[in-house]
């Protein structure tokens, strides 16, 4: 079912070049061939975890436009107007809606910044308006631009990349997310009675901002993860910038997060909240942009597999079912495993058996031989491996008879073979002796003969042994 591209490289420069593998290639792929499908999956996820209402879930689905606080406001105060003033003016990067060539264009700026984080007060100190503007033309015109050279300071660059955020037409993370950060900064820990407490919960914090940036635009989530590794590496050098996580956070959270058009007024309590969300963007910066495992084996699913699954319990359902579905399946496949093991075994006991069979019989007369032979007569169904070679009889070991042991041998005759009542109706054959055998010749076939005449002749056998024994019981006890 998988489909699988195959390139072909003639170039043998690049073919040393390690291979990276994308744990997230199946999610890519679903978001950009069935974007309904990969957005449906991630807010149904987005929704388990925080508690999004009617109007706020069709925001963010984007059925609805954002109702945005101050928005209904009727004071137009001096800083709305100025802030709407500044965005009339439209520059190819610059007050353009966020596009791949404003970001690369864009790019040049986190990188030079990337290399002089050491700067005291690192988006903090504005720089130089003269020397900004003109690296502000050089970027909308898309002419090379030499950082290098030292013509402009760190302090310029750092305020001019604010200047591009706060331009935008919306924040970074878009008007439709505002309420979802909201939420997420609100999700807290519970106590042993399931009350809520004071400490966030910084596990389902991640994992909501993981869900929340996949389905952000793609060109917002490639800056966003440009912008949060940048504000990162400077929060690492703050002995030397003196630029904490949250002091980056006071600088950047209106650009990226705050609503457009908007004062402090108007966001009120939200401020402290939103800062804090920005913070701990900053601090768990290399944590957010990996899709969960769950919507990967999802994504993986939906291609691979038989069905797709839109949450993470239907995909705990999903492993919990099926590992009790291989269950019988392992235990017959052990078992047919170990039925084979055992053939093979047996049968390689075998082969080594007629081997060791065929060399004792192979072997010179001697003692050994006549050990090892004896050895396997006595367990014949577990040594002899068959009957195809033949061997040759033990030779019957003769006893020393003694006096006293012929004497009563003799005198208590050989013990009567008791005859076994057999289950079987046809009646067991009669034992006949070789006196007997002289008898049947003188008077006929034993098939003429009957059982009665047969029985009588083993009477008449019994009472002449008997007259023996006493006669040679009376020679004994003569001679002794």
């Amino acid at each position: 079912d998988a489909i699988c591209n195959f390139v072909i490289c003639n170039d043998s420069s690049l073919r040393s070049q390690p291979i990276i593998f994308n744990p997230d290639f199946f999610v890519e792929k679903l978001r950009h061939e069935k974007p309904e499908v990969f957005t449906e999956l991630v807010v149904s996820n987005i929704t388990r975890l925080i508690d999004l209402p009617g109007a706020e879930l069709a925001q963010l689905m984007g059925e609805e436009d954002p109702k945005l606080p101050g928005a209904n406001s009727t004071a137009s105060g001096f800083f709305r107007s100025l802030i709407s003033l500044k965005r009339k003016e439209k520059g190819v990067v610059f007050g353009s809606p966020l596009t791949e060539e404003g970001i690369a264009q864009v790019s040049q700026l986190i990188e030079y910044l990337h290399k002089n984080l050491r700067a005291e007060g690192l988006f903090r100190v504005p720089g130089n308006s003269i020397r900004q503007q003109i690296l502000k033309d050089a970027l909308n015109s898309g002419t090379d631009i030499d950082l290098d050279s030292g013509e402009f300071h760190s302090n310029d660059v750092a305020t001019l990349l604010k200047m591009f955020l706060g331009e935008l037409p919306e924040p970074l993370l878009t008007h439709k997310h505002f309420h979802a950060h909201l939420k997420i900064a609100d999700l807290t820990l519970f106590d042993e009675k399931g009350n809520k407490t004071s400490t966030p919960d910084k596990e389902r914090q991640i994992e909501a901002l993981q869900l929340l940036f996949l389905i952000l635009p793609a060109p917002n989530r490639s800056l966003l993860k440009l912008l949060l590794d940048l504000l990162y590496q400077t929060a690492k050098k703050q002995d030397k910038n003196k630029m904490s996580a949250h002091n980056l956070a006071l600088m950047f959270a209106p650009h990226i997060l705050w609503p457009r058009n908007v004062t402090a007024n108007d966001l009120q309590e939200n401020i402290t909240k939103l800062n804090n969300g920005v913070t701990f963007m900053i601090k768990h910066s290399q944590k957010l942009f990996k899709a969960p495992v769950y919507i990967r084996e999802c994504a993986r699913l939906h291609y691979l597999g038989s069905r797709a699954h839109t949450s993470k319990d239907d995909l705990d359902l999903l492993t919990s079912s099926g590992s009790k579905e291989l269950q019988p399946l392992k235990s017959q496949k052990r078992s047919r495993l170990d039925s084979c093991h055992q053939e093979e075994t047996q049968q390689r006991t075998e082969e080594a058996l007629k081997e060791l069979f065929h060399h004792v019989h192979n072997m010179p007369d001697s003692a050994k031989k006549k050990k090892l032979i004896r050895q396997f007569n006595k367990h014949p169904t577990a040594l002899t491996p068959g009957s195809d070679v033949p061997t040759s009889p033990a030779p019957r070991r003769t006893r020393s008879r003694s006096f006293s042991g012929l004497i009563k041998r003799k005198v208590l005759g050989t013990p009567v073979i008791m005859e076994r009542k057999s289950r079987d109706t046809t009646p067991e054959p009669v034992r006949v002796s070789k006196e007997n055998v002289q008898l049947l010749q003188k008077c006929g076939s034993p098939a003429h003969m009957s059982q009665a005449k047969l029985k009588s002749l083993e009477s008449q056998k019994e009472g002449s042994c008997r007259r023996m024994r006493a006669r040679l019981l009376s020679k004994d006890s003569s001679s002794l």
